[in-house]
Order: C-alpha cells, then structure tokens, then sequence
C-alpha cells in the first residue's frame, strides 16, 4: 500500500524540457532575396526577348514599327535624287526622313556628332538603312543624352546628333518613318531602331555602306546644319535625277543604277 512518500528516485528526477531550435530567419530571407532577384531577372530577360521578337522584321511582319504608337510614315519612293553640296532640298518634315539628298552620305556607323549635321547629308544615310537620332541640345543633357550616346556608338548603322530648334525633346529617323518622343527612357526609342534599323523591307539600297566617304565627308568636321529655310530654289521632293555622285552608292555615273551588292 502506498506510504504517500516519494521514492528517492522520484525525489531525484527533474522535469524534461524540450530545447526549440530557432528558426534561421536569416538564412530564410536571403534564400527569398535571391529567390525575388532570379524571378526579376528572368521577367526582364523574357521582357526583352518578347520585344526583340516583336519588333524583328519577318515576311510576315515586314514593318513592325506600324505597331508602335506615334511612328509617322512618307512614301519616298518618287523622289530619290542626288543634289550637289551646294544644294538644298523643300523638305517636308523636320528633320527630314527620306527624299532627294546630297551625293555623299554621312557616316553612321555609329558615329555620335557633336555638332549639328546638314540634313542632305543626313537623310542619304537613310537611304542606306540607318537610324538617325535627333535631339535638342537645349532639353536633352547629362544622363539623357548619355543614354542615346550608349545607344549609338560602336553600333553600325545608328548615328546621333543635336537638331537645333526641334519641336520635341528627340525625334528618331529612317528611310520614310519618324517617331518623337519627350523622354530618353522611352521604350519606344529601342523598338524603333529594332523594327527599322537595316529592315531590308523598308529602305531602298540594300548593302550600302555607313562608313565615312574619306575626301567627300568628315565627321570630325562634316557640313554644318543650316536653320533658315531652303528657299525658291529649293530642290523638289519629286527630284530623281542625278544618282551615282558618290562612289560605291549602288548607281553608276550618269544615273544607270549598278547591279552590283557593293553599295
């Protein structure tokens, strides 16, 4: 029968308490951060995936700029003349983005003017297949404006240069399409020069070249841009005549277009 006494081993025992191992909310957290910033860097992967396809021309898109909102276009075709450097052109945008031009090209292979350009000089370029983009000098500075340099240097085929006097902050040019924009962020500045730059659907002399015309033109020091309109004499944007000025433009002289790639 029990005595109501414990017994020594009883007396002895203590009470068995359960250690809680903390969670490691540090380790927790970084695996989440690293987590956020792979699922982050793949959106933006994929986003930029999605709009290089978008914005790449195909037989069955030849235009995609046509799907970008504020991109005006010209039909050119009728007017495709060489002029002298001593010449003007009524153009009928400004900057101008297709029409008779100067015999010499402006080199666009990537090339950043500092200075403004003639427009002649400019829009043959396009012709060739680059993308030209204009900014005022006046509204875009500092980290803008180094963003649109990132953009075009090295890269051939793309040219920069400030355009005194223009109506937005920048405006963007090829051969018959223009888009401007208030904000060098702007997202549609890149899906421009993707849907336009070399799109062989769009621009008239397939395999031009974009270098610099030694002895013709100098982009340390190329045609100035001149401000006050073209006046009377103005060549006409119907102007044809004159191809072949420049040596390796895809025209023989005396106008007889070549048939040759080595434009």
């Amino acid at each position: 029968m029990p005595s109501g006494k414990t017994t020594k081993a009883a007396r002895g025992a203590r009470p068995v308490v359960t250690a809680t191992k903390p969670r490691p909310w540090g380790t927790i957290a970084a695996v989440a951060a690293v987590l956020i910033f792979a699922v982050g860097v793949f959106g933006y992967m994929f986003t930029r995936y999605e709009d290089r396809r978008a914005f790449t021309p195909t037989a069955d898109n030849k235009d995609p700029s046509a799907h970008i909102p504020g991109v005006v276009t010209e039909n050119y075709s009728a007017g495709r003349g060489h002029i002298g450097p001593d010449q003007r052109v009524a153009y009928d945008h400004s900057p101008p983005f297709g029409g008779p031009h100067d015999g010499t090209w402006a080199a666009c292979n990537g090339v950043v003017y500092t200075t403004p350009v003639r427009n002649e000089n400019m829009v043959h370029s396009l012709e060739h297949g680059a993308v030209w983009i204009a900014y005022d000098p006046g509204k875009v500075t500092g980290a803008a404006l180094q963003s649109l340099r990132d953009r075009v240097q090295g890269s051939n085929y793309l040219m920069l240069s400030p355009y005194p006097g223009l109506d937005a902050p920048i405006s963007l040019q090829s051969w018959g399409h223009q888009l401007k924009v208030t904000d060098a962020a702007d997202k549609r500045i890149d899906h421009f020069i993707q849907a336009l730059r070399l799109n062989q659907y769009t621009y008239p002399e397939i395999g031009a070249s974009c270098d610099e015309l030694p002895g013709l033109f100098d982009t340390a020091k190329p045609p100035p841009f001149v401000a006050a309109p073209p006046g009377p004499n103005a060549v006409p944007l119907t102007y044809s005549g004159g191809r072949g000025a420049a040596p390796g433009d895809g025209a023989a002289p005396g106008g007889t277009p070549s048939s040759g790639p080595g434009r």
